[in-house]
């Protein structure tokens, strides 16, 4: 290995097909955790002077196990009610025993109503800041820790995506008097949010924080290294496009008016598990049959209860024969656009999935491939009546169609749906080159793992095995 490249465990593999190059796996880059940046936000409102003292014990507890130091794990504690004090920053102290001497030593701040909205931006403003000591250019994760008693009195939907914007990892931990979908909201992903009956339950949830912190320590994106002539010097780590764009598209021929109502419903299924209301996640929903409508586009819809209502009151299109090809070419020219809402020149994952009951009466060939060219990654799903070859060809991998009896057991594969998007791994052609040595994000995301694309000549120098 070439010096600076040491820690680059790498393996590219390339398969060529005529003119283009795949990357069918990828370097793996092992972000270092050594050090994080971890802010604790406090409820001091009227209703948690009781069970203060406890969370402050779960702080002293927290921080117990951290490795405190300026060029390792920095603190930083901010006790709101109606408004936020910050008692130490980020910079204020180089060692845990200060820290908990501090910490000790904090009196329950009091007041009403509780805004979590405002602290929420006070701490992005004022303690993820270089001034207050962050290091979040240098690519140390940020991390926030809310310890929150009860419902917000002011919004909190702009702070909190605000904060995830700026790469900042929410978890939010609540008690019983806590609004779980608030702090769903608030956290960074919904399977951040932890809940206990009461402060004093808190040491019950410090091993399963210790489990989210651990899963956030691998999940510090990359972006552009900065270099010096043509030799990467740093790496740097801004926030990396979340989420996926799915658009599904509807079988509304005559031959589905009996199951439609099942379709509609598993759409409803899987749109329940996304993350649309913090624009991680954009849906949109095409039903077909002869000709192809657009139901609405990704970019219609920015909650999900909309979506929702939107697809309960779809109604059934009708009409035969039944165009697979036509639908799937209009999808790529219409629907799959930054006009309509895609992030694919972003870099979002594209997603597509056909739920289709029958036999194209037109050819799925080229289509299929303008889609697959494009980075588009289909699932088809398709009944007894659908033409399982057909499926396997629109399908971005054969391994990617599945099969039902009826739409009435769609519920019964959505597992396996979900796990097969999860799963999926974007292609890299020449079309869209990356910058050579540039780190670059995967889908699915995968916290512990990012691409680094090289030059052929480039991954010689630092003796990557092709083969």
């Amino acid at each position: 290995m070439a010096h600076g490249m040491a820690s680059l465990p790498c393996l590219i593999l390339l398969r060529e097909f005529g003119k283009k190059i795949h990357l069918m796996s990828s370097c793996l880059f092992s972000v270092d955790t050594a050090k994080k940046d971890i802010v604790f936000l406090l409820d001091g409102s009227d209703g948690t002077r009781n069970g203060f003292p406890a969370m402050l014990d779960f702080v002293k507890r927290v921080v117990e196990k951290l490795n405190v130091g300026p060029n390792n794990d920095r603190v930083s504690v901010v006790q709101y009610s109606r408004d936020a004090e910050i008692h130490f920053y980020l910079n204020t102290y180089t060692t845990r025993q200060d820290i908990l001497d501090t910490v000790r030593g904090l009196r329950h701040r009091g007041g009403r109503p509780l805004n979590t909205g405002a602290a929420l931006q006070y701490v992005r403003d004022n303690a993820f800041t270089n001034s207050s000591g962050s290091r979040r250019l240098q690519g140390v994760p940020q991390m926030l820790i809310l310890l929150n008693g009860g419902r917000s009195f002011d919004n909190v939907d702009t702070p909190a995506s605000a904060l995830k914007q700026q790469g900042v990892y929410v978890i939010g931990i609540g008690t019983r008097n806590s609004d779980t979908r608030e702090l769903q909201k608030i956290s960074y992903d919904p399977s951040y949010t932890l809940s206990v009956s009461d402060f004093t339950d808190l040491p019950s949830a410090q091993e399963q924080l210790s489990s989210v912190m651990n899963t956030v320590l691998t999940r510090a994106p990359p972006v552009t290294p900065r270099k010096t002539g043509k030799k990467v010097t740093d790496f740097y780590f801004p926030r990396q496009p979340a989420g996926k764009d799915i658009v599904f598209l509807l079988d509304g021929s005559d031959g589905t008016r009996t199951g439609f109502p099942a379709v509609k419903d598993f759409v409803q299924r899987v749109v329940e598990t996304l993350s649309v209301d913090d624009n991680k996640d954009r849906v949109s929903v095409v039903q077909y049959s002869k000709e192809p409508a657009a139901q609405f586009y990704l970019n219609t819809y920015t909650t999900k209860g909309d979506i929702l209502d939107t697809v309960r009151g779809l109604r059934h299109k009708g009409g035969r024969p039944l165009n697979t090809g036509a639908a799937l070419q209009y999808l790529r020219d219409n629907v799959f656009t930054a006009s309509a809402g895609s992030r694919l020149q972003e870099g979002v994952p594209q997603v597509l999935v056909l739920i289709s009951g029958g036999r194209s009466f037109d050819s799925v060939d080229a289509p299929a491939s303008a889609l697959k060219e494009l980075g588009v990654l289909t699932f088809a799903i398709g009944t007894r009546s659908a033409d399982s070859k057909e499926l396997q060809k629109i399908s971005h991998d054969p391994s990617y169609a599945l099969t039902v009896s009826e739409f009435t057991d769609l519920p019964n594969v959505q597992q396996q749906l979900q796990s097969s998007v999860e799963a999926v791994v974007i292609e890299v052609s020449p079309e869209s080159p990356p910058v050579p040595g540039m780190l670059t994000s995967m889908a699915p995301y995968r916290p512990d793992r990012y691409m680094i694309c090289l030059t052929y000549t480039e991954a010689r120098k630092i003796s990557v095995k092709f083969v």
